[in-house]
């Protein structure tokens, strides 16, 4: 049986995890799976043949130790799904400008690289907007991520100062289809569409994060949708090449569709909304392995 890592965290006990489903289709391929968490400095790496990061959503905590860990794995003789490279270059949300310089729609944004109170009235007027949305560029679970309106942010001043002390920014205008509709992912195995979704926000809330209360229904992406996440899928493959496994999220826009993030490094997958999906998952990984194999790198 070969051995494969799932890359995970001390704890899981408030988070919606759904990457049990693949242990059986992994098995049924002669491989077992064992969840190992990031800060576990006991790990040699090299007893697996592969680790695939899944479920690691603190590393936002201790970015550069993570980094250290991804690294060491990469050292090892264990092959990194997705890559490091990967990570780094997907870990800032400035990944989101070379998209939008390779034709890519993104949701407009500004890029300051600290806060200032002063120019947070500007922000407004340079979307012409009622509302915004300031998160910092590494982040993840919505962590210190503002919803804020021309009546109430400067009572946010001081939070935002704590918030954005030590960290890069960005500014959005609030993107009021997503509580109208939701946010759609889609996700692809191998750069081929598995399965689509809508995430919709509880009641008076923004983020869609099951976590947070947001609903999930299972969706067939309209043609203008997929269109406009395969154009992004490309533009990152023209970098980074096929990835085992991305999230691309989207929002309505304009009457079209405005990328929100690419996910490569630890996106739910929702295995538990498409039936077929985990089996999707584990062909994309086998087929992956075996070429790479071929190759010698596994």
């Amino acid at each position: 049986m070969r051995k494969c890592a799932i890359l995970s965290m001390d704890s899981l006990a408030d988070f919606e995890v759904y990457d049990y489903l693949i242990d059986q289709p992994m098995h049924a391929l002669g491989w077992q799976t064992e969840i190992v968490s990031w800060r576990n400095q006991s790990v040699n790496w090299s007893d697996y043949e592969v680790v695939i990061i899944r479920s690691p959503w603190d590393y936002q905590d201790d970015m550069a130790s993570f980094v250290d860990v991804l690294s060491n794995i990469e050292q090892s003789s264990a092959q990194l799904e997705n890559s490091l490279a990967v990570v780094k270059w997907n870990i800032n949300k400035d990944y989101l400008k070379s998209l939008e310089s390779d034709g890519v729609t993104i949701v407009p944004t500004l890029w300051p690289e600290t806060f200032d109170a002063s120019k947070m009235a500007g922000y407004f007027t340079h979307f012409d907007t009622e509302q915004i949305v300031l998160k910092p560029r590494v982040s993840a679970n919505a962590d210190n991520t503002f919803w804020l309106t021309k009546d109430n942010y400067q009572d946010k001043t001081s939070e935002l100062q704590t918030a954005f002390s030590d960290r890069e920014l960005m500014v959005q205008p609030f993107m009021a289809d997503i509580c109208q509709e939701g946010e759609f992912s889609l996700f692809y195995f191998n750069g081929q569409l598995s399965h689509t979704i809508l995430k919709t926000p509880a009641k008076g809330d923004f983020r869609v994060q099951e976590e947070h209360g947001g609903g999930l229904l299972a969706v067939s992406p309209e043609p203008a949708l997929q269109a406009a996440a395969n154009e992004t899928m490309q533009a990152i493959s023209k970098l980074h090449g096929e990835l085992l496994f991305a999230r691309i999220d989207f929002v309505r826009h304009q009457d079209t569709f405005a990328l929100m993030e690419a996910e490569l490094i630890e996106p739910s997958l929702y295995f538990n909304m498409d039936a077929e999906s985990p089996q999707r998952f584990v062909d994309a990984f086998a087929a992956r392995i075996a070429a790479q194999s071929s190759k010698g790198a596994v």
